[in-house]
C-alpha cells in the first residue's frame, strides 16, 4: 500500500514538471568541417550572440519553442473588381 502511494506521488510529481517545460528561444547553429552543431539552450539573442562571436557561427530562432497564446491580428483581404 505505502508503495503504490509513493509511486503514485512520483507520477503526479513528474507529470506537473513536465507539462511547465518550455524550449529556449534561441539556437546557436555552429559551422566546421565536420557539418558543426546546435545547441538551443539561450533564452536571449544576446547569449547566443556571445557564444558564437567567440566560435563563429549564427543565431536562429528555435523551431520547436511555443509561441505563447495572444490576439492574432486580423487579416483584410480586398477584392479588386476590375
Amino acid at each position: 500500500m505505502r508503495t503504490i502511494a509513493i509511486a503514485s506521488f512520483t507520477f503526479t510529481t513528474l507529470l506537473l514538471c513536465a507539462s511547465a517545460a518550455q524550449a529556449a528561444p534561441w539556437c546557436a547553429h555552429y559551422g566546421g568541417r565536420g557539418g558543426g552543431g546546435t545547441n538551443c539552450g539561450f533564452y536571449s539573442f544576446q547569449q547566443c550572440m556571445a557564444t558564437v562571436s567567440e566560435i563563429g557561427g549564427v543565431c536562429l530562432p528555435n523551431q520547436f519553442e511555443i509561441q505563447p497564446q495572444g490576439e492574432r491580428r486580423r487579416s483584410y483581404r480586398r477584392d479588386y473588381r476590375y
